[in-house]
């Protein structure tokens, strides 16, 4: 399936707005912009969701640890290299951002129960088994947390299958 790559003169009316808020805040209009214009809901409800997501009680190395456990778990060609340029800007620990994009063991303790409870999440829809609970819990995490991580989980489903179908260009800023 072929998917149109939207810019401000072309998208659809509900969707320039977004885009151009995009272009202010990049600098150009990412990819994953581009395309999710097509249904400007999409667009709006995913910025809405990153605006949020990061409004969280977590600092930037656990969002970055779980933007980047769902989409390598995700296998999101797109995403992996965007938020680990985001995690840099967010001056986040390389060691931290080389071993997710890896899937390596996290150099932090506490951070590696916050991918194990993530990637549980994903893979038994939400439901954990009391050890997994207990293991959060210990780390110093509670249900606020939990309650979070699903905010996180719904902005980058959207994302990564908005990539997997459209196959998004990676924009040449994520590349390096």
């Amino acid at each position: 399936m072929s998917f149109t790559y939207y810019n401000q003169d072309n998208a659809p009316e509900a969707a320039r707005e977004e885009l151009a808020a995009s272009k202010k805040a990049f600098g150009w209009i990412p990819n994953l912009h581009a395309v999710m214009a097509e249904a400007p809901a999409v667009l709006t409800a995913y910025k809405q969701l990153h605006e949020l997501f990061q409004q969280t009680s977590f600092n930037s190395a656990e969002l970055t640890v779980i933007w980047q456990t769902i989409n390598v778990e995700n296998n999101c060609h797109y995403c992996v290299p965007a938020h680990s340029m985001i995690a840099k800007m967010m001056s986040v620990d390389p060691r931290l951002i080389q071993a997710l994009v890896d899937n390596e063991p996290l150099p932090d303790e506490k951070l590696q129960t916050l991918k194990d409870t993530t990637l549980a999440l994903m893979r038994h829809r939400g439901q954990l088994t009391k050890a997994e609970l207990n293991d959060f819990k210990a780390a110093g995490y509670g249900n606020q947390q939990l309650l979070e991580i699903l905010l996180g989980l719904a902005q980058k489903t959207i994302s990564n299958y908005t990539n997997h179908l459209a196959n998004t260009e990676l924009d040449e800023a994520f590349k390096a």
